[in-house]
């Protein structure tokens, strides 16, 4: 296989490696789905011959992200461990058990009948049976760990893949073997590049110079922070509405955003320049024209951040596994490209105090977009590709 800067590959060939046949492993959360969506069109693009599969958990949300996005989609028997000794966890913890000593031989049983040249891990508990049967079976194996803390999942297969992709530098010490280690960045999917930043805020209607800021907690929300954007959008109406805000509540929190708007004395109909969705179906768009952006700090947001360029105030959630998200946000908080506020210490009034000290700064904006962007890596899925390219030549 030649690469494309190979002197000896032929002028105006397409492909730049022979087809292949790969398999995906992921699941459990969207930032865990979405770099390896990114790296299979990437591939598939480059060699139309190739076969890829997906492998996920059996009732994980990966199924139907990978199905709507067009790929086949095979599921092993795996779930995870709660951290209880009440009797209905118990129960599933026994089931956690089973499907543990079981997913081996799924795995195994699934690569005999699809003989991959290549596994990738991106994240989730069905990345450890398949990452853990294509070692054993010399299969060469890569895997993609999006937040700056590795979770269980990579830790355990640490030893058995081939090559260990992180999103920044500052990643790299917490693995035992840093040598197996490089700095790739998570990939972004392209619609969020196909507009300037002007050119969205002119489709968003949003070009008058007023700074749009845009907030979301997550597809189901977080009642207690959209409680506080229920306070922050009211300080918005008390101050004659300074910025356009397109606030994202959640399936869950829509529901419930209404009431808290009403307890604030607060009608949106009153204020065009303040919306609340309940999802935002636009992401790309907004993001792309966003002055600044109030989240949580999953690996996907991110990834995006980074390689758009934009500020963010970051309330990492706390519920989380080894608090991952506070470390993803230290990460660009250390850097100077957002504030980070734990929730303990958040509430409306603060987090209106803190975007409008940003936005009423233009030099602050601009470090924090500069130090945004040099975290950002918007060529991560051309650097994945040539990694397991790479990885193939080499095996």
């Amino acid at each position: 296989m030649k690469g494309k800067n190979d002197p000896s590959r032929p002028q105006g060939a397409k492909n730049e490696v022979s087809a292949i046949k790969i398999v995906f492993t992921c699941g459990g959360t969207a930032g865990h789905v979405n770099p390896a969506l990114a790296l299979a069109g990437l591939i598939k693009e480059r060699t139309p011959e190739s076969e890829i599969i997906f492998v996920g958990a059996h009732r994980g949300i990966e199924k139907d992200l990978i199905e709507t996005a067009g790929w086949p989609f095979r599921a092993v028997e795996v779930s995870n461990f709660h951290r209880s000794f009440q009797p209905k966890e118990i129960r599933h913890n026994l089931i956690s058990l089973r499907n543990f000593l079981r997913s081996p031989g799924e795995a195994k049983a699934l690569l005999k009948e699809f003989p991959a040249d290549l596994v990738v891990g991106t994240g989730g508990y069905a990345s450890y049976p398949m990452i853990q049967a294509a070692s054993k079976l010399g299969i060469p194996t890569a895997i993609h760990e999006s937040n700056a803390i590795p979770g269980l999942t990579t830790r355990l297969l640490e030893n058995h893949a081939d090559l260990i992709m992180v999103g920044f530098e500052e990643c790299r010490k917490n693995y035992k073997h840093p040598d197996k280690v490089l700095v790739t960045g998570t990939p972004v999917r392209g619609d969020f590049f196909r507009l300037t930043k002007r050119e969205a805020k002119q489709k968003l209607g949003m070009d008058d110079g007023k700074p749009l800021i845009v907030s979301f907690f997550g597809s189901l929300g977080a009642a207690e922070m959209n409680r506080e954007m229920a306070q922050f959008l009211a300080l918005e109406v008390k101050n004659g509405a300074p910025f356009h805000h397109v606030h994202g509540a959640g399936a869950v929190g829509y529901r419930s955003m209404d009431s808290c708007l009403r307890e604030t004395m607060v009608d949106l109909r009153q204020t065009p320049e303040l919306e609340v969705r309940e999802y935002i179906q636009n992401m790309s768009e907004l993001m792309r024209a966003a002055d600044l952006v109030i989240c949580r700090a999953g690996a996907s947001t991110i990834s995006e951040l980074t390689a758009l360029g934009v500020p963010a105030v970051m309330i990492p959630s706390p519920n989380v596994v080894n608090n991952h998200q506070e470390s993803n946000a230290r990460v660009l908080a250390d850097a100077g490209g957002a504030v980070m506020v734990l929730e303990k210490d958040s509430s409306g009034r603060k987090l209106y105090d803190t975007a409008w000290e940003i936005l009423r700064d233009e030099n602050k904006q601009k470090h924090m977009r500069e130090a945004m962007s040099s975290l950002g890596a918007i060529d991560a899925a051309e650097k994945i590709y040539a990694a397991v390219m790479g990885l193939l030549k080499t095996k």
